[in-house]
């Protein structure tokens, strides 16, 4: 989302803090900021961070973003439930988002998931399905599924049964696809308080192939809700010894 972030993002990968990111390749930064990633590309999985919510799209989108510029999440959640999303158009901007990605990547993406999960919402969901078994049949999906036992041992449950819920089946209609996803998913919280000590609830009851959501950055951006959380957690990242307290859990910290 800016220059300060991805950089923050590389230092934490580069410090063994981090081992996956997702990358907006909507974003003109893109374009200079993949380069960040080339010497960590050894030591991290790469995603495709695909955006359908208040950016300027790749394409012509004039059904779907009139002036120009993406619906936020609540509308474009409203238009997916009701069935009025401009399909086609959607199809094109998710191809233009993985050709802008493998252009300034070099290579296909490593996994697939979509910023504020607008990826899982009806009608795109099959899209983006569709275009990662084109694009990348090797990588797998972000699926934001748990089990209930999960969901209550870690905060922010409200918002959590929401992804559980836009996440029903997508497990199933990977795998017709040939594609895999983690299966539990954690990270849910206010974007306030101490995340150093919420941290170690998202390792709870994690599965076999667990992922957690984390947002860190520097500096601010304006729109940007989570500023000052992003800090929080690059300065918590740093701190912590993310790969003991994965293990401390049972879980293995892959690089």
């Amino acid at each position: 989302m800016s220059r300060e972030i991805s950089e923050t993002i590389a230092a934490l990968a580069a410090d063994n803090k981090l081992n996956a990111t997702s990358c907006m390749s909507i974003h003109p930064g893109w374009a200079v900021d993949a380069a960040l990633l080339e010497p960590l590309s050894d030591r991290m999985q790469i995603g495709l961070h695909l955006t359908f919510t208040d950016e300027r799209p790749l394409t012509p989108m004039t059904g779907t973003s009139p002036d120009g510029k993406l619906l936020g999440i609540d509308p474009l959640i409203f238009n997916a439930i009701s069935g009025r999303l401009a399909l086609e158009e959607i199809k094109a901007e998710v191809a233009a988002q993985f050709a802008r990605f493998v252009r300034y990547a070099g290579r296909a993406p490593d996994f697939v998931d979509g910023h504020q999960h607008a990826h899982l919402l009806p009608g795109i969901r099959s899209i983006v399905l569709d275009a990662t078994a084109l694009w990348a049949p090797q990588a797998w999906v972000r699926n934001c599924y748990d089990h209930w036992s999960a969901i209550a041992a870690r905060p922010f449950r409200a918002k959590a049964v929401e992804g559980w819920l836009f996440s029903l089946g997508l497990a199933r209609a990977a795998r017709r696809r040939g594609l895999r996803c983690n299966d539990s998913f954690a990270g849910y919280y206010a974007f306030e308080g101490d995340y150093a000590a919420v941290f170690p609830t998202f390792l709870a009851k994690a599965g076999t192939a667990h992922l957690v959501m984390c947002h860190p950055g520097e500096g601010f951006i304006a729109g940007d809700r989570i500023a000052a959380a992003r800090v929080v957690e690059a300065e918590a990242l740093r701190a912590m010894q993310v790969a003991d307290l994965a293990a401390a859990h049972g879980l293995a910290f892959p690089l």
